[in-house]
């Protein structure tokens, strides 16, 4: 391990966070890390492929279906109510 930051990136790490990888809902530097570790690494990019995969298949299965209104605006509102309790701690 050199003093390059991106090296060193943990196996357990990215398969353990492979999917916000993948959904984009990374920092810049970790995403960086976990590109040069799948570059590196031929069992992380092999699970990385497959992941994909799943939602791709998951994607298709589910096709154009959206939430009814309400349920969505009751969970919109559960997110609303634990945002604030987390703002006042």
């Amino acid at each position: 391990m050199s003093g390059d930051p991106y090296r060193g990136t943990d196996c357990s790490e990215v398969l353990l966070r492979v999917f916000e990888y993948i959904d984009h809902e990374m920092t810049t530097p970790d995403c960086e890390r976990f590109k040069v570790h799948l570059e590196e690494c031929g069992d992380c990019l092999s699970e990385y492929h497959r992941d994909v995969l799943l939602k791709t298949i998951v994607r298709r299965s589910c096709g154009p279906e959206r939430a009814p209104k309400a349920l969505r605006l009751q969970i919109l509102a559960q997110i609303t109510h634990v945002s604030v309790d987390l703002g006042e701690a």
